[in-house]
């Protein structure tokens, strides 16, 4: 079974930037070498948000949360199990 965990950021103003390069600099390193891990995917979306998209075989590991600083909302974790693939 694969797992797709999403993790949703929301930076502060004026910080996505700075966002994402906490989560390719700090987040994804922590992640790597975990069991179960098969592929992570990185997007940036208007309104300085940061998605984390990761997939998993098994149960997913937690990303971290980001210095309080660079956000400005709380982080939005979800986790979906594949249903179908084309």
């Amino acid at each position: 079974m694969t797992v797709a965990a999403m993790w949703e950021a929301r930076a502060a103003d004026g910080r996505g930037a700075e966002l994402a390069v906490w989560v390719r600099e700090v987040a994804l390193p922590a992640l790597r070498g975990s069991a179960g891990l098969e592929r992570t995917e990185l997007f940036g979306a208007s309104g300085d948000r940061v998605l984390l998209i990761t997939w998993w075989s098994g149960e997913p590991v937690p990303v971290a949360d980001p210095p309080a600083e660079l956000i400005g909302r709380p982080v939005h974790c979800w986790s979906f199990t594949s249903e179908h693939v084309e």
